[in-house]
């Protein structure tokens, strides 16, 4: 019989509480993706609040049900990091500019500092960073409609 190394549960508080192999509990942990946009499933981190790493997950496919679903809730609202699906408006071709979009969690409207701003994470993948700190996602640049790219190229 294989009795588990580590535990992961949330307190009264609703914080997490990793406790490890040698019985210590750990108040407050967060978990953190190694590779959250090129690969989400790929390994994940428990730190605590220091930003120690106090358990490492290699694959997300090895994680308990019970514990991946704390993982996954934690997770969610810590990352918000909306997806581009389509480009319909600029102001202008110089930056500042400010640009009307549609993401996966509806439509808005971002400020663009700078060329500077559009970072190419790998392939085709985009990261957008708008004049508010926020982070957009282009998941492949190549399957946006006609007039996303064509906007978006006047910017690269």
């Amino acid at each position: 019989m294989t009795q588990a190394t580590h535990q992961l549960m949330r307190d009264a508080l609703g914080r997490l509480v990793f406790v490890d192999a040698k019985g210590a509990s750990h108040i407050g942990v967060h978990p953190v993706r190694a590779f959250p946009i090129t690969s989400p499933s790929a390994g994940i981190g428990i730190m605590d609040q220091s930003g120690k790493e106090v358990f490492w997950y290699p694959d997300v496919a090895v994680i308990p049900n019970n514990e991946l679903q704390l993982i996954e809730e934690e997770l969610a609202a810590r990352e918000f990091m909306p997806v581009i699906e389509r480009i319909t408006k600029v102001s202008t071709f110089a930056t500042p500019s400010i640009w009307d979009i549609e993401t996966d969690r509806g439509p808005t409207r971002i400020r663009l500092r700078g060329e500077e701003d559009i970072r190419r994470i790998s392939g085709n993948t985009l990261l957008i960073a708008d004049s508010n700190g926020l982070q957009f996602l282009i998941k492949d640049s190549t399957a946006l409609d006609k007039v996303s790219k064509k906007l978006l190229d006047r910017f690269r």
